[in-house]
């Protein structure tokens, strides 16, 4: 059986910007992973970069759908889960993402410490992102000390 973690924002942004700074290999850097190597599209494999951790890692692009979502899977061969986030548009202009991470099996000893770890990992990405998108501030990333 799969476990799946979820982690919900809502960010005073359309939907458009949020989703450029994801898909964006020029905006993500200011809120997530030192370097994209192309813009995220549908079948593609993207190679991302963390300078500060001198870490990289290739992720899959499964689904794209402008403003609204993105799927793709990454991890180690056998241990890849899949990441599906959504944008839905509020009446004020602002947007709720929303991250689902699947595929940690609930078998794996470390279960409890991996789910704990992704949702930490994607409450801090989404804080970084708020940040960036709404006060322009580009220096929380690459913070997070384990």
């Amino acid at each position: 059986m799969d476990t799946q973690v979820t982690t919900k924002f809502n960010i005073l942004k359309p939907a458009k910007e949020v989703f450029e700074a994801i898909v964006d290999p020029e905006k993500i850097g200011n809120f997530w992973f030192s370097l994209s190597s192309e813009r995220w599209e549908q079948g593609k494999t993207i190679t991302l970069r963390y300078d500060e951790y001198d870490a990289q890692g290739d992720i899959k692009v499964l689904e794209i759908e402008d403003d609204k979502k993105i799927v793709f899977s990454w991890g180690e061969d056998g241990q890849e889960t899949i990441v599906a986030i959504t944008l839905k548009r509020t009446d004020d202009s602002s947007t709720i993402i929303e991250v689902t991470e699947s595929g940690l099996k609930e078998d794996d000893p470390e279960i409890v410490n991996k789910m704990l770890g992704k949702k930490e990992g994607w409450v801090y990405t989404l804080i970084c992102l708020k940040g960036y998108l709404e006060n322009d501030v580009s220096t929380l990333r690459a913070s997070l000390i384990h």
